[in-house]
């Protein structure tokens, strides 16, 4: 049957000291987490670029060695629709808590092995073997990891400011991402042959303390409200995978398109790009100097994901995300001409208005978005299936694609202008495929893409909330 309530303000909450002491400390647990996760892969990216191409493969082909290292970048994102699918399915019957523990554990316990590996020149082709095998396990792990995130969040978060509280985690992601940046930087300062014994390792074995700061907050973690309320009502599923295949596949493919442009446009901006540069510009290429693109695309990305979270609680979710994949489509070819020049400061800007506005406008949508658009039984599913394929079809092929578009092409720039231009033109199209889901409640277990515009949200301001429940 259907029940209907209606109230005037569900933040209310937030008076109520408990709530608000659990609200901090989910906003804690899922931001190290997001953090350590972007960390590792924005590090893993940029050493792929410059590091492992010369320590992990034959080099009597350099070209081939940057194809296959990117190939085991992209590796661990085959590994993530797994991760999100076993991950996601115990996250939707067992809650979300302790998964997000697990996780954590298993990614960034597979960063700090990556930090001990023998490299080529002593143990041959085992040593890709290894990296490939880390990369797997790291992969599995983060493919529930900001998934879980992003649904901890949105339940956790007061309805009328769910983008802007959903998107604080995803500071995180910058955090992570600027933090890998720096230490790169920094490290690549050192002389070569220290850089290639032992100094790149140093970031990978520093992830041990990451984990050990998320473990203890997340241990602390109480369940979401929305996974207590469906415990409470004996409506948790106990096979999420029917579900989703049966009821949420076109949100899951909705959510694959809308993250298309998101996805692939930060992994080309934080690792092809500086390959492609590299290509360009010859000897004559700063590596250290060129990562500080990375660097200021981040500290933009810390303002510009909540603001542009918040703002989607006041324009709705759609009209946001797509100003951000209209930027980004009118961004991708003056951005990789611009590149072409071989200036160091034009590739920095390049990369950092790349990062900070043309990605990042679309991410603060994103993480209120992607979770109101299932329903409460397989939600956690729902949004890891959607992320973790998307991150395969765009942010993994994005590398092994591009490096082999640049070894093949001579680095041409009009190529990847226009691959990054039609993950813009997915993403758009995207956002007129789902209905607005602007303050929709998540007790619901239906999905907001197969309801009418109504009941899925249109009316943005309206404070009457329509709460569905499954007949037994």
């Amino acid at each position: 049957m259907a029940v209907t309530s209606t109230h005037t303000d569900v933040d209310v909450k937030m008076d109520d000291p408990d709530y608000a002491a659990n609200l901090r400390r989910a906003t804690l647990a899922s931001s190290i987490g997001s953090a350590l996760e972007y960390f590792d892969f924005a590090l893993y990216g940029l050493s792929t670029a410059l590091i492992f191409n010369v320590l992990f493969f034959d080099q009597s082909n350099p070209a081939m060695a940057s194809v296959a290292a990117f190939a085991t970048f992209g590796v661990g994102f085959l590994a993530r629709p797994f991760g999100g699918l076993f991950f996601g399915t115990l996250g939707d019957r067992l809650g979300r808590k302790w998964v997000l523990v697990i996780t954590i554990l298993l990614m960034g316990g597979a960063s700090t092995a990556i930090g001990l590996l023998p490299t080529y020149a002593q143990i041959g082709i085992w040593a890709p073997i290894l990296l490939v095998l880390m990369r797997l396990l790291q992969g599995f792990g983060a493919g529930a990891e900001q998934a879980g995130a992003t649904v901890l969040m949105a339940e956790y978060a007061p309805t009328k400011r769910r983008g802007f509280f959903s998107a604080l985690p995803f500071i995180g992601i910058q955090a992570g991402t600027l933090l890998a940046a720096v230490v790169f930087s920094l490290i690549t300062l050192l002389p070569q042959d220290q850089l290639l014994t032992w100094g790149w390792r140093v970031p990978f074995l520093c992830s041990f303390a990451l984990i050990l700061v998320a473990l203890f907050i997340r241990m602390r973690l109480r369940e979401t409200p929305t996974f207590v309320e469906l415990e409470k009502s004996e409506q948790v599923t106990d096979h999420p995978i029917r579900e989703i295949f049966g009821h949420g596949l076109p949100g899951v493919i909705v959510g694959i398109g809308l993250r298309m442009a998101e996805n692939g446009g930060s992994y080309m901006f934080n690792t092809l790009a500086l390959s492609f540069f590299v290509a360009v510009a010859g000897q004559s290429a700063d590596k250290s100097l060129l990562t500080w693109g990375v660097t200021l695309g981040s500290l933009i990305g810390i303002f510009s994901v909540p603001l542009t979270g918040a703002l989607s609680d006041r324009m709705g979710r759609r009209t946001v995300y797509r100003m951000g994949s209209v930027f980004l489509l009118d961004y991708s070819f003056p951005a990789w001409w611009l590149l072409t020049l071989g200036n160091h400061a034009i590739a920095i800007a390049v990369i950092a208005v790349g990062i900070g506005f043309g990605v990042n406008v679309m991410l603060g949508p994103q993480c209120a978005m992607l979770p109101e658009m299932f329903g409460n039984r397989h939600r956690y599913l729902g949004v890891a299936m959607a992320r973790e394929i998307s991150a395969v079809l765009a942010g993994g092929l994005a590398g092994v694609l591009g490096a082999y578009i640049i070894a093949v092409s001579g680095a041409n720039w009009l190529l990847l202008a226009i691959y990054m231009a039609t993950l813009a033109l997915i993403t758009t199209a995207a956002t007129f495929l789902v209905p607005e889901t602007l303050r929709r409640d998540l007790t619901r277990t239906d999905d907001a893409i197969k309801v009418s515009r109504g009941e899925a949200g249109e009316g943005v301001y309206s404070t009457t909330v329509t709460v569905r429940t499954i007949e037994p």
